[in-house]
């Protein structure tokens, strides 16, 4: 069978055209010459056609010594991060969600555009991101402070991306969080170090605490480079999203949500994750691909 008359394929016949603007966009990008890399332009310009390529991988100029990641340590989904949000205004009137490992304040403004309040606490002495601020300074609160300075109240803790080797969990319960939300990954190097967290953090929480909605996104091996040999080539990885809720809160709804326009990657993800559907497709009906 032709995958390209299944209607289920139908976006795979634009994929030329699709290719030729999504290399446009990684040039543009690598080229320093898409908007993201401009602190002082309006967030919604700065994410606009932000190629996926990026939010994978980091630029090629980037110092690891100095630098973290260019953009993100994960490409965010938003019907992911509305649940969060749509979590976080069950629990409080207005509620305030503190995040703790901002970095630039990316994935945190996108949360903050949910409409809920969000506070970045960035680790002065914490290595920046290539791109050090990309937070929406209309939506988003970005403040210089250790975690253990916090002296403002918050509803829920985010933890996306805690520190590799790192335990927060401890100085998070101090401040009895409504809800707890933590992002991490359980990879690790070959070394043995986990790329996020501990273990416990994300497991050894007071009775009081239950883990309400969790959920994981797995991004393949060589997602890119499947379908676009040229790009480069990435390990499989499986990034988990659990949220925790306190006792009077653990009753509140966590699947109703109203579905929105995706991120402009997310449909680089879909035709990705769509080709490598069909070549699998065809070779299971003995096409070689």
């Amino acid at each position: 069978m032709d995958p390209f008359k299944d209607e289920r394929f139908s976006p795979l016949r634009d994929m030329e055209s699709f290719t030729d603007e999504m290399f446009n966009r990684i040039m543009s990008f690598q080229e320093k010459e898409h908007p993201a890399w401009d602190e002082e332009r309006p967030f919604s310009e700065r994410i606009k056609a932000l190629p996926l390529h990026y939010l994978i991988f980091s630029c090629a100029d980037r110092d690891p010594a100095k630098f973290g990641p260019t953009a993100a340590n994960y490409y965010p989904i938003r019907d992911e991060l509305r649940v969060i949000a749509h979590c976080a205004r069950q629990v409080a009137k207005n509620p305030v969600i503190c995040d703790l490992h901002p970095g630039n304040g990316f994935i945190g403004s996108l949360l903050a555009r949910e409409g809920v309040s969000v506070i970045g606490v960035r680790d002065p002495a914490a290595k920046p991101n290539q791109i050090k601020n990309f937070h929406d300074k209309d939506f988003y609160d970005m403040r210089e402070m250790k975690i253990s300075d916090i002296d403002f109240p918050f509803d829920v803790a985010f933890s996306s991306w805690m520190p590799s080797g790192v335990n927060v969990t401890p100085e998070i319960i101090k401040h009895k969080p409504k809800l707890i939300v933590y992002v991490y990954t359980d990879h690790t190097d070959d070394e043995g170090n986990r790329q996020t967290g501990t273990k416990e953090a994300y497991t050894d929480l007071p009775d009081n605490y239950r883990i309400i909605a969790e959920w994981e996104v797995t991004r393949p091996k060589d997602l890119l480079r499947e379908v676009w040999p040229d790009l480069t080539p990435n390990i499989e990885e499986t990034r988990h999203t659990r949220i925790y809720a306190d006792g009077p809160y653990q009753g509140i709804d966590v699947t109703n949500i109203q579905h929105a326009t995706p991120y402009d990657w997310e449909e680089e993800v879909n035709m990705a994750l769509l080709a490598i559907e069909a070549k699998e497709h065809l070779r299971s009906s003995g096409y070689e691909v």
